[in-house]
């Protein structure tokens, strides 16, 4: 099977690499030359657990290929997949579809026998009827279908993800392209996979409602977390009781500072202005929304009032700057509002992350990067524990708190125990544990 992916971003590369993987021919293609040659010499631009060393495998078998011109790709494809990025519009909030569509009046002069272009970004309902309206006006000789196949990938563990789903979604109306699909993902159907085959509207809209449902969870615990704080519960222990109910599981139940990252603030933005658009506004989605800006600024508070209230002249070691860890992606990450109002209030940032830092650093003016936890932490009045990197979790915190000037540690992330950070010196701030 011949497969062109446009877009070699994360989803798109996660995909191509791992399509090539099942055995396919994959041709992914991206108009950054520069990044088009990294990839040939086996180059990830980003940080994926495993990817580098599954991408160099499939060069190796010539499975896998990378190009800027698509015309050659798009002509030999049976399948061709729009991995582009669909980022929050400016000033609506609405999904910014313009590479979408791009794609698509470059594709389509060159679409030769039966082809199936399938969205693997995510995109509002209706995209792919659109998509194939725009195809059709183009080029109404065209033999071809369009379905929706949304990713469902987590960044740090895309490749385990993709190998081994909870689903697989494909939107197909047209039993052609339906068959082709399920030869596709025969490879994961062997796996005992669950392909789940719906109408496309129902999987353009099924993702953003997985995304807004983990979304809402996230804010759920995190204001159950400010509940406990005030009653003397702990968080950890209500999250444990209620997530051992199956009806609810216990995924996404971690209490911190805010969710952030490439799909949940734009998919979330993007789903409740369709909402509206349609008249049927989702009131419960818009006040996770609203819950989770605040939550940073929260986050400040409770930085703040450990100094009573004065952060000039103080230095704040930050642990962590990505939205999760085990990625370098800083898209809509928490520290991205957070640090920018500690230095507006005085204070001086220090920061590391072990692989945040070059795309973090043009993002985050005027804070001091370091080389490692220790030299972050030198002379440092405060330290907030940001992301939960596992180096983190193994700190020798008698060793962090020799190197600071203060004693505070706000750990907004739950990583270590009271008992523990207290044998240590260190006046601690985690969040919802008594």
């Amino acid at each position: 099977m011949n497969i062109c992916i446009i877009g070699a971003g994360y989803v798109g590369l996660v995909s191509a690499a791992c399509f090539s993987d099942f055995g396919w021919n994959v041709t992914c293609i991206d108009k950054k030359n520069d990044v088009v040659e990294k990839l040939k010499r086996g180059e990830v631009p980003i940080y994926e657990p495993g990817l580098e060393d599954l991408l160099k495998r499939n060069l190796e078998a010539e499975r896998i290929s990378f190009e800027t011109d698509l015309v050659e790709a798009v002509r030999q494809a049976e399948i061709i997949f729009l991995a582009v990025g669909t980022p929050m519009r400016r000033g609506d909030g609405y999904a910014d579809l313009s590479y979408i569509y791009e794609a698509v009046e470059e594709l389509a002069p060159h679409l030769e026998g039966y082809t199936v272009i399938t969205t693997k970004s995510t995109v509002p309902v209706g995209t792919s009827r659109e998509i194939e309206q725009r195809v059709r006006a183009l080029r109404p000789d065209a033999d071809f279908a369009v379905c929706s196949n949304p990713e469902f990938l987590r960044e740090g563990s895309a490749i385990q993800d993709f190998n081994h789903p909870d689903r697989v979604l494909v939107g197909v109306d047209e039993p052609r392209a339906r068959e082709i699909m399920e030869q596709l993902y025969k490879p994961l159907r062997l796996r005992n996979s669950p392909v789940m085959f719906v109408s496309r509207e129902s999987a353009e809209l099924a993702k953003y409602a997985s995304n807004a449902f983990l979304a809402m969870k996230i804010s759920f615990i995190n204001e159950i977390a400010d509940l406990c704080e005030k009653t003397s519960a702990n968080v950890q222990q209500v999250a444990a009781a209620i997530g051992a109910d199956k009806r609810i599981g216990d995924k996404f139940l971690h209490p911190g500072p805010g969710y952030g990252g490439s799909c949940f603030p734009k998919d979330i933005s993007a789903l409740i202005r369709t909402a509206r658009e349609f008249e049927a506004p989702l009131s419960i989605i818009e006040q996770v929304e609203k819950v989770n800006s605040e939550r940073k600024l929260a986050m400040v508070r409770r930085i703040e009032k450990a100094v009573d209230g004065d952060l000039r002249g103080k230095t704040v070691a930050v642990l962590g700057v990505t939205f999760k860890p085990d990625t370098d992606d800083m898209r809509e990450a928490p520290s991205l509002v957070i640090i920018p109002i500690l230095q507006k209030k005085g204070a001086h940032v220090r920061g590391y992350d072990p692989q945040g830092m070059k795309n973090a650093a043009p993002l985050l003016p005027g804070v001091e990067w370091s080389d490692n936890t220790l030299s972050a932490v030198e002379g440092a009045d405060i330290v907030v524990v940001m992301t939960e990197w596992n180096e983190f979790r193994a700190l020798n915190l008698e060793a962090v708190k020799s190197q600071m000037s203060g004693d505070v540690l706000i750990d907004l992330r739950n990583v270590y125990q009271r008992d523990t950070a207290n044998d240590a010196g260190f006046s601690y701030s985690n969040i919802g544990l008594s």
